[in-house]
């Protein structure tokens, strides 16, 4: 089939899911049209819209902006799934992948990015490829277009015109949960007489940094206060959202703090596998870690200091943090609701939905879909745009095996999640309990026994070798004609 008689598949929304899903469009001779309401329209688009139309979260027009964390997590493909979802991606020619790694910075064992650089490299590469086309309008109706292949990657905030149309399309509710912002701080206003380098357990990151956090030590009574503080702190009113649920992964740190006083100093507060140098025999009873958020190391956020604390209050309270007394915040956190669809009882296997099979296609990617993190919403991106690459050629692709990260999303969203009707579908990260399990190694590769401590860890490494080898199969296949 030659190229002039593809139709294009229109995608909605600009971010990590819709550019990922156009790369692979375009990679595959399928031209892509992004439209995303983000930024100045073109002449003649986008008529009656304002020009530019910014969410909650976003403060910039550039696609695949990070609105929240800067982090990939890890990026170790041996032992955790995150970075096995990480190396799979880079297999299938991954371009949000390609820009993460091309501006990457110091993480320790993560895989972390300077935001504006990240965003700036996306938009130009999607900008400067000759089949992908860049629309800046809101879509809010899909009644009156003719658009025969589509994908909806709208993001965490999907806007409230467009969420009526799935609701209507897709005839089930959606969810929503709220994602929480950390805060940023200037580099040069943290005390380094106070605060100091090191990655937990000196772990070096795909950079070779083995000292990428700064940290930032609380005694007991430093520790006690900060807790008091958080809980007492005025929190954000969201009136009607009220009643929408926490994410777990991505809690408030107050929210925590409600749940026992001690749950801070198990989570991102955790003392562990760090050794103040200015006090090396005393071990702090809390540590607060910064990591690195832009290319030129002259900002850093709070590592796991999402919150839902007023504006206001939220500087007095940081401030209270050791080496943190006279900071200067680059961007406050902040808090945004999500919106996911009940992807295992809508969406088939090709995430495509179910109840349009016969009039048109329409594929969901992204956060919308019921995954949770950026690796995990760029992965459906890829998914549904070689999906529809397939469709558009007039052709048919298989998912990837469940034995595979990207397999074991795609079963978690739209395999039998729901087993009645009382359960409930909850957005999810990657994570080795999604893969088929195997049996845990009693030696290694030398034939020596392995401490049984260790072998949850052999059998992770084990579970990663096959699905690197069962993706590269994948990636071989080839689309058969429908």
């Amino acid at each position: 089939m030659s190229r002039m008689t593809i139709q294009p598949v229109h995608i909605i929304g600009g971010g990590l899911a819709g550019s990922e899903a156009a790369w692979q469009l375009a990679q595959a001779g399928v031209p892509a049209i992004i439209h995303e309401m983000r930024g100045e329209p073109s002449s003649g688009e986008a008529v009656g819209q304002p020009k530019v139309k910014m969410t909650d979260a976003h403060q910039t027009d550039g696609l695949a902006e990070l609105v929240c964390s800067n982090s990939f997590r890890s990026d170790d493909w041996e032992f955790n799934a995150v970075g096995l979802l990480h190396a799979e991606m880079r297999r299938g020619n991954s371009l949000i992948m390609a820009c993460a790694d091309k501006h990457q910075v110091p993480a320790g064992g993560a895989l972390a990015v300077d935001r504006d650089g990240f965003s700036q490299a996306v938009t130009a590469a999607l900008e400067a490829h000759p089949l992908v086309t860049i629309r800046r309008e809101e879509i809010t109706s899909l009644k009156d277009t003719d658009w025969a292949n589509i994908i909806c990657a709208t993001g965490p905030l999907t806007s409230e015109s467009l969420s009526d149309v799935i609701l209507e399309l897709t005839g089930e509710g959606h969810l929503s949960f709220f994602d929480a912002i950390a805060p940023i701080v200037h580099a040069d206003s943290i005390d380094m007489s106070i605060a100091w380098r090191q990655s937990r357990y000196d772990k070096e990151g795909p950079g070779g940094d083995a000292a990428a956090y700064i940290n930032c030590p609380m005694t007991r009574d430093q520790y006690e206060a900060f807790v008091d503080a958080l809980l007492s702190g005025p929190k954000a009113d969201f009136k009607a959202w009220e009643h929408v649920p926490y994410f777990d992964g991505c809690l408030p740190i107050e929210v925590m703090a409600e749940r026992g006083r001690e749950t801070l100093r198990f989570g991102p507060m955790k003392p562990v596998g760090l050794t103040d140098p200015n006090n090396p025999t005393v071990k702090p009873h809390a540590i607060v870690q910064l990591r690195q958020d832009n290319a030129l190391g002259t900002l850093y956020n709070l590592v796991g200091f999402q919150t839902k604390l007023k504006h206001g209050a939220q500087a007095e309270v940081f401030r209270m943090i050791p080496g943190l007394q006279d900071a200067q915040f680059a961007r406050l956190g902040g808090l945004h609701r999500n919106t996911f669809i009940q992807s295992p009882k809508v969406l088939g296997a090709d995430l495509r939905l179910k109840r349009l099979i016969g009039e048109r296609s329409l594929r969901f990617a992204g956060q919308i879909t019921g995954v949770e993190g950026y690796v995990e919403s760029a992965a459906m991106g890829l998914l549904a745009g070689r999906f529809a690459a397939a469709e558009a050629r007039g052709e048919t692709l298989p998912p990837p095996p469940p034995t595979t990260a990207l397999g074991a999303l795609i079963g978690h969203i739209t395999g039998g999640h729901l087993t009645d009707e009382k359960s409930s579908f909850q957005p999810m990260n990657i994570n080795y309990g999604l893969l088929p399990p195997m049996e845990a190694p009693k030696v290694d590769d030398d034939g020596k026994k392995i401490p049984t401590k260790d072998r949850t860890r052999a059998k992770k490494r084990l579970m990663s070798l096959r699905a690197l080898r069962d993706i590269e199969t994948w990636l071989k296949t080839e689309a058969v004609s429908a």
